[in-house]
């Protein structure tokens, strides 16, 4: 129905930016917001967020089942907090179609049960934005796996949209990437130019409608740059498929890494 590339620095809340970034993340924060006002019309009743901050298991991709995820970002001695509802009965149907592909994956949940999951900020970030409506969305948090192969990960994004189109009610998948984090010597990966090579061809691959395309990227050239992006990319172009237009809104780098916002919605 409705999906996004949206980035995740905590630098694009308002409260959370400094004074001296705030107009490098101006049209960032605008295309945030247009985001966020395509996702409210579309009004979606669970929103699925890939993202890579969330519970990490080694060689099978994450997915949260618990009850409910509540995250905290402080920053400049200020604080933003959000609590949502997780959509427990897609997040198995997502786990078990998951197995029925193939693709090797686990269900994460707090001890005791009835407890609060921890948010990470790739979840907070975009859905401070995109999940914030009347009523709010329900959730699915999704880690992919940077062991797993390319491929698997294309196939696990496949796997979330057959586990969608059953699940009866309006879903939207955000993929939570922030892009090459290598642009600025002083930032804390250093420089390497392959983070603009990266950020470049991403950006051209999203205007083009060819995310497939990143199946054919060297992993080498992916960890020069130190891309934050790749996998939950792939993940959007398995569950895409065709039928889908992308709509590049902003790219920016603002701090020591780039962010790219892009909405993707059916062909009429």
């Amino acid at each position: 129905m409705i999906a996004a590339i949206a980035p995740h620095g905590g630098i694009l809340i308002d409260p959370l930016c400094p004074p001296e970034l705030a107009g490098r993340v101006a049209t960032l924060r605008e295309a945030m917001e247009e985001m966020g006002r395509h996702f409210a019309a579309a009004r979606p009743e669970t929103i699925v967020v890939v993202t890579p901050h969330h519970v990490h298991v080694p060689g099978a991709i994450a997915v949260a089942t618990g009850t409910v995820a509540v995250g905290e970002i402080e920053e400049h001695q200020r604080r933003v907090r959000l609590r949502c509802a997780i959509d427990r009965e897609l997040a198995e149907a997502v786990l078990a179609t998951l197995r029925l592909a193939g693709v090797s994956a686990l269900g994460v949940a707090p001890d005791p049960a009835e407890a609060d999951l921890p948010m990470d900020w790739g979840t907070l970030v975009p859905l401070w934005f995109l999940g914030r409506g009347e009523p709010a969305p329900e959730v699915v948090i999704i880690s992919p796996s940077p062991e797993l192969p390319p491929a698997e990960h294309v196939r696990a994004g496949a796997a979330i949209a057959r586990a969608a189109a059953l699940h009866g009610r309006p879903v939207a998948l955000v993929a939570s990437a922030d892009q090459g984090h290598a642009h600025d010597p002083g930032g804390p990966y250093g420089f390497h130019p392959a983070s603009r090579e990266y950020d470049q061809l991403v950006v051209r691959l999203v205007e083009q409608d060819r995310l497939g395309a990143l199946l054919l990227l060297d992993p080498a050239m992916v960890e020069r740059a130190k891309a934050d992006s790749w996998w939950q990319l792939l993940v959007l172009h398995g569950a895409l498929g065709p039928g889908w237009r992308s709509r590049l809104l902003a790219y920016e780098v603002p701090t020591y890494f780039g962010m790219l916002c892009a909405l993707y919605e059916p062909i009429p």
